[in-house]
């Protein structure tokens, strides 16, 4: 019995489900609503010989995937960013790339993406929220800040803008439009505080359970919400069979594309996973002000390169100090992130 392979181009509001066997014939397809139980219904005829089913990573795959997962069917989920169709075809629609995906699973060359714990993906999603939070504060936060220095000529500290109430805020301004801004933009930051505190608490419960976190707290630069975000974001450190490959992932190494010596592009930049990017140039940032092994090395790197490579460089050192702590669960040791310096005193 042949052993059949699918594909399904996922959309917003619909989804074309294409059956290839091991020849590569194209056996039959189906479009379907965003319905797991229509999905099912096509799908339980052929389960016993569905060797693997490739599902578009779009941005509503969770549902779909796991609901397939939870039914025992072979899912993976396929990288769009990584498949390149010929330019050359003359027609491609729906059903077409359905079979595509289908047809690059029976070669065995499909891209394919990592399908997080879809226990711990919520706990991860909420914490991405909390950054969109963070930013509506800080806007906020910087427009009561504008106000204030437009109407009075003087300016106000973050730590004093804190400090407000609600009652001395009224007190700010004559004109009663300044004083109706500056008390909603009060009222909203506080809002957002309070949110922001409770969805710190509630990821914080979930990540103290994983074994990773507290190691990772040990690193230079590293507190609890970039502990947090690191833990969250990586999820099965497994994944990465090496340090640079998760430094690669953490958009910390170089994107560049070399001909005889010349660079001719910069490749993909935007490869890899975008909140470790941000956590490891911020822990960088603290680990330059905070550990003095940390500093020296980065005036060392700053004197040869500059600011902007050597706070990168740093953090790639950061990103494949925190794989050793993961992967092989190890402490932190400073000597072995940063051999430089001991060679230095060494010599």
């Amino acid at each position: 019995m042949k052993k059949l392979m699918a594909g399904i181009d996922l959309h917003s509001n619909n989804l074309v489900i294409g059956i290839v066997d091991e020849t590569g014939q194209r056996l039959q397809h189906r479009k379907l609503d965003c319905n797991l139980h229509q999905v099912i219904g096509f799908l339980q005829p052929l389960k016993p010989r569905l060797a693997s089913i490739a599902v578009e990573s779009t941005y509503n795959w969770y549902w779909l995937v796991d609901g397939l997962r939870a039914r025992s069917y072979p899912v993976v989920l396929a990288n769009p960013a990584q498949i390149d169709q010929y330019s050359g075809l003359k027609h491609a629609e729906d059903t077409n790339d359905a079979f595509f995906l289908a047809e690059l699973q029976r070669l065995g060359i499909l891209p394919t993406g990592y399908i997080y714990d879809p226990e711990l993906r919520p706990v991860r999603d909420l914490l991405r929220r909390r950054m969109s939070l963070v930013q509506q504060r800080t806007a906020l936060m910087l427009s009561f800040k504008s106000l204030y220095t437009r109407t009075t000529g003087q300016t106000m500290s973050l730590s004093e803008l804190k400090a407000l109430d609600l009652a001395k805020t009224q007190t700010l301004y004559e004109h009663p439009a300044n004083e109706l801004i500056a008390c909603e933009q009060k009222k909203l930051m506080e809002g957002l505080t309070a949110s922001i505190e409770r969805i710190e608490q509630v990821v914080l419960k979930c990540a103290k359970a994983l074994p990773c976190y507290e190691r990772l707290l040990t690193l230079p630069g590293v507190g609890r919400i970039l502990g947090l975000t690191i833990t969250m974001e990586v999820g099965a450190i497994g994944r990465f069979k090496t340090p640079g490959d998760f430094a690669s992932y953490c958009r910390t190494v170089d994107a560049q594309r070399l001909s005889n010596g010349k660079k001719k592009g910069d490749n993909n930049q935007k490869c890899g996973n975008k909140y470790l990017a941000w956590a490891f140039v911020e822990a960088a940032n603290f680990a330059k002000r905070s550990d003095p092994r940390c500093r020296r090395w980065f005036d060392r790197k700053v004197a040869k390169t500059g600011t902007v490579v050597a706070t990168k460089a740093l953090a790639c050192k950061l990103a494949k100090a925190a794989w050793y702590l993961m992967a092989h669960e190890v402490a932190y040791d400073e000597a072995r992130m940063l051999p430089e310096l001991a060679i230095q005193r060494a010599s």
